[in-house]
């Protein structure tokens, strides 16, 4: 698992050894689901390659965005399903190709105890959750809906680094809570600015985007 090396950085050798061991290199595409709603997670996906986005469903159905994890992150909620057993209440989604290690249920708990580097690396991803969660909600409590587009394109140059946003009307309506039409508008007034160019399913930033 050579892909691993690009954790040496994050853990200890020993540590390394065992992910080498009990870890489970998987590779998916974009739109594979690899955490869904109601089911039980035997694995906490660690992110070595690409970008995987997790979702919330609320009562009615609707979906929002609650945070990306990249390279060398994880998701929080994962592992907290894992060592209570029970039924996940999000969603990740592949962005584009993606790889993970698979690090199995069983071994969560007992490397917590047993390596350091693990335990402040699962301190630190629930810290950089809770953060990405608060900004989040203050988003969408205080930011006009054009102003939480603009950051969401941002966030998805960042991780993509790439000015090509790969993504339908549809898809950003539904990860930012809102109608295909009020997005449309918006990024049509965009591109009117000369800050963006419409493609079919894709979005480019121009230098004037800021």
């Amino acid at each position: 698992m050579n892909e691993s090396a690009r954790l040496d950085f994050v853990f200890e050798p020993a540590l390394m050894e065992e992910i080498e061991e009990f870890g489970e290199l998987r590779s998916f595409k974009d739109g594979d689901i690899i955490i869904d709603y109601g089911k039980y997670i035997r694995m906490m996906p660690l992110v070595v390659k690409g970008t995987l986005k997790v979702l919330k469903k609320n009562d009615n159905g609707n979906e929002i965005l609650l945070y990306y994890l990249s390279s060398s992150e994880t998701c929080s909620m994962a592992y907290s399903c894992c060592l209570e057993e029970k039924k996940s209440e999000v969603k990740a989604i592949a962005e584009g190709d993606l790889e993970i290690i698979a690090i199995p249920h069983n071994k969560l708990d007992e490397w917590l105890c047993k390596y350091p580097s693990w335990k402040n690396y699962i301190l630190r991803s629930f810290n950089e959750r809770f953060s990405e969660l608060l900004k989040s909600i203050e988003s969408i409590a205080f930011l006009k809906l054009d102003e939480r587009l603009i950051a969401y394109l941002k966030e998805k140059k960042r991780l993509s680094g790439s000015s090509v946003i790969k993504a339908s009307h549809y898809q950003i309506a539904d990860e930012l809570a809102t109608s295909r039409v009020v997005v449309s508008r918006l990024l049509k007034l965009l591109e009117n600015d000369g800050k963006v160019l419409l493609y079919r399913n894709e979005i480019k930033l121009l230098e004037g985007f800021n």
